[in-house]
């Protein structure tokens, strides 16, 4: 009456009673169906190995890596290669798998696809993003193939690793290696310009102003002493000319007056004493020095190149005459040097000129050079800066390099090696034998059900009840023609028809 009516525990126990051979049948048959379908069912066994990350083993601040790809993103690169079909055939083909199934070779790279899986394992430590491993499994039917397939698999790995690191370093060596030729033919390119600028303004670049400006400042202090020395010369003249001027001429009317031998020697040998005297006072450089040399040098000349004594000279000074008294011949030679002197100043006047004026275009001149030369000079540094980084970023590289060459960089280190399965993780006997005991239990609590649903037999009162809403006056228990002889049975049935309906059912009875 599993239909028509709500179910106490009473009843439920009932039809257990009734019907629990219906549940345990199916208990009992379905877990040794399910044990007896997992010796048809192929095996399947997981080796597995775990793969330690090393981190370098010097230490970033001496030597940086060049391979800053994220270790995640570098493990799925390699995941994707091992998984290829160039890393998978020979492995297939090598160590025979899934021969037995008759599967095109695309269907069997499929296949090994899916039985290799790679687990990182993240790190325990708070704070730490890092990986310290991974770990590699391989499925197969066989245990030594599974073990052989993911020492192979876990290989493969390692020498990924190996490869990408090391292509890394060197392929950034190469690139910087370019970079830096280019970088010094650019930087040889600059220092040519700039030389050649330099060597075309020289004296006027930059650097130059403050000591072109000291030296115009002392060729001024210069050109001041000589226009000193050229008035005090021409003031001595003007005397010396006054006193001859007041002294008897002895040279006869009309007869010129000629410079003698003995009057240029007398007048080398006051020009010699002047020298020694300018020369204990002042150095070799000194202006007065180097004029009256020059006028010693120029008499000499004029004294070697003079054609007779007598010949008349081009000075204005007038000429001594042996006819002069010898007061007269000192001042004549007096005036004749103080002429010399004055050509010497003024000669040195114009050279000093000159050189203001050179020194004073090249002043005037620097602002524009200066604009120039900080282009250039622009240019070169930024050209050297650019080289010097690059040969601070090549050392790094190819230390890196030899790093990587030397495999002391980040590493693939094998934990534990692919481990032989002690027995096959699918299908597990244990667990079919409870999905059968389970499956068997639904299967007959469904057919219990379902047979108390169909089932129309009235057996207590509640189902008179439920099917008539009429009280139960009396109850006849069936004997099914055979007396029992077991007294507690009768005194039930004594009970059964001395009873009373149950009190709800006389409550709900009408009238």
């Amino acid at each position: 009456m599993l239909g028509h009516r709500a179910l106490t525990a009473e009843d439920y126990l009932a039809i257990l009673k009734r019907r629990w051979w219906i549940i345990a049948a199916p208990a009992l048959i379905f877990p040794i169906l399910a044990i007896s379908a997992t010796f048809f069912i192929p095996p399947k066994y997981v080796s597995q190995t775990l793969v330690l990350i090393d981190q370098q083993k010097v230490p970033d601040d001496f030597v940086r890596s060049v391979v800053t790809e994220d270790l995640d993103s570098r493990l799925a690169s390699m995941r994707e290669q091992i998984l290829s079909r160039s890393q998978l055939q020979p492995i297939i083909e090598k160590f025979n798998l899934y021969a037995s199934q008759h599967l095109a070779m695309d269907d069997r790279i499929d296949l090994a696809r899916k039985s290799i899986d790679i687990k990182p394992i993240q790190s325990s430590i708070a704070r730490s993003n890092g990986l310290p491993g991974f770990t590699i499994y391989f499925t197969a039917s066989d245990p030594h193939t599974a073990q052989q397939v993911c020492a192979e698999i876990t290989s493969l790995f390692t020498t990924a690793n190996l490869h990408t690191r090391e292509d890394a370093a060197r392929n950034t060596t190469e690139f910087l290696q370019s970079q830096l030729d280019e970088a010094q033919r650019n930087l040889n390119d600059q220092d040519a310009k700039l030389a050649a600028f330099q060597r075309q303004n020289y004296g006027r670049l930059p650097s130059d102003e403050e000591n072109n400006v000291n030296i115009m400042n002392e060729l001024n202090s210069q050109l001041d002493a000589a226009n000193q020395a050229v008035q005090r010369l021409g003031q001595d003249k003007t005397m010396d000319e006054a006193v001859l001027a007041s002294q008897p001429s002895s040279v006869p009317a009309g007869t010129p007056e000629a410079e003698t031998p003995q009057a240029q020697q007398k007048l080398l040998e006051d020009l010699q004493k002047q020298e020694t005297d300018l020369t204990l006072r002042y150095s070799d450089q000194y202006p007065d020095v180097k004029a009256i040399r020059r006028q010693i040098q120029d008499l000499k000349k004029q004294m070697a190149a003079a054609p007779s004594p007598t010949k008349a000279t081009a000075s204005s000074a007038p000429a001594v005459s042996p006819a002069d008294s010898s007061r007269v011949q000192g001042i004549k030679l007096a005036l004749q040097s103080i002429d010399l002197q004055l050509q010497a100043k003024q000669k040195l006047q114009e050279q000093i000129e000159a050189q203001i004026r050179s020194y004073q275009g090249r002043i005037e001149s620097t602002p524009e050079v200066e604009e120039q030369f900080k282009q250039l000079t622009r240019d070169y540094e930024s050209s050297q800066a650019l080289y010097d980084g690059l040969v601070k970023d090549m050392q790094q590289a190819k230390a890196a390099t030899a790093l990587e060459h030397r495999q002391e960089g980040e590493t693939f280190r094998v934990l534990d090696e692919s481990n032989l399965p002690d027995g096959p993780t699918f299908p597990v006997r244990s667990v079919f034998a409870m999905g059968g005991l389970a499956s068997g239990l639904v299967m007959g609590l469904l057919i219990v059900a379902f047979l108390e649903y169909k089932d129309t037999a009235l057996r207590t009162e509640r189902d008179v009840w439920a099917f008539t809403q009429l009280p139960t006056l009396a109850v006849i228990a069936w004997s099914g023609g055979v007396a029992d002889s077991k007294p507690g049975k009768l005194a039930r049935l004594k009970r059964l028809f001395s009873r009373k309906p149950p009190k709800e059912l006389l409550a709900d009875t009408p009238g």
